[in-house]
């Protein structure tokens, strides 16, 4: 039975994953379900394939439960879930070559999104404007070679500082900003058609404190949860 909240509020992230490594067979599963929407998102962005995606959920996630105990908390524990999950994504984008621009399935607009949720054009031909511009981002993000695509995704779109996705993604910060920088660069030139139709009056982006500004607004992306087949590893004998 996973460690009951403290009086001063939910158990830790980091109790969580001791309590796991104890020996506790509910622990694990209670992390993965505070994480696992952020984690589903990250993953789908990077991948931009719901399969890769699911995949690279799972394999990370199985990683991170039979490797709990090489945590040493030098970094906070959705830290070191991210760095495994993305490094799972990557691995499969790598040796599978995936480079494919299928439409990306759309995030969560309750975890601090960089961008407020627009209201859905009420029109018809309104409605369909907006789906045919997503749908642009959506094949730009996906022609990105991968570490490009991951930086861009945690930094822009997820709104992590630049400091913990060089975290996450075991490199120098100054090696992230690069990555975002080429990223944006290419978005810009793909998506300069949708550049032209932006609304002038668009509020700016919110980033996380020391980040750089934000790429082009690709509008708001409603939520979508991860599917069922990417759940929580069940306790395996090694």
């Amino acid at each position: 039975m996973a460690p009951e909240p403290t009086s001063t509020g939910p158990v830790s992230d980091a109790a969580l994953l001791a309590a796991h490594v104890d020996g506790d067979p509910d622990a694990f599963g209670t992390l993965f379900a505070r994480h696992r929407d952020r984690l589903w998102a990250v993953a789908l962005r990077t991948c931009a394939d719901p399969e890769t995606a699911a995949d690279g959920l799972q394999e990370g996630m199985i990683a991170a439960f039979r490797r709990a105990s090489s945590y040493r908390g030098d970094a906070a524990v959705t830290t070191w879930l991210h760095r495994i999950v993305v490094n799972a994504c990557l691995d499969r984008l790598r040796a599978a070559k995936v480079r494919r621009a299928e439409p990306l399935p759309e995030d969560l607009d309750q975890v601090e999104p960089v961008r407020a949720a627009p209201s859905a054009p009420a029109d018809p031909a309104d409605r369909a404007l907006a789906g045919e511009r997503r749908e642009q981002v959506r094949a730009a993000l996906a022609t990105l070679p991968p570490e490009q695509r991951a930086a861009v995704v945690l930094v822009d779109m997820e709104g992590y500082p630049v400091a913990e996705v060089a975290a996450i993604l075991e490199c120098a910060e100054g090696t992230v900003k690069s990555r975002c920088s080429r990223a944006r660069a290419r978005l810009a030139v793909l998506l300069a058609e949708v550049l032209d139709v932006a609304e002038p009056s668009s509020p700016a982006p919110r980033t996380a404190e020391g980040n750089p500004v934000a790429g082009p607004d690709v509008g708001s992306l409603s939520r979508r949860g991860p599917p069922a087949e990417a759940t929580a590893p069940a306790p395996t004998a090694d």
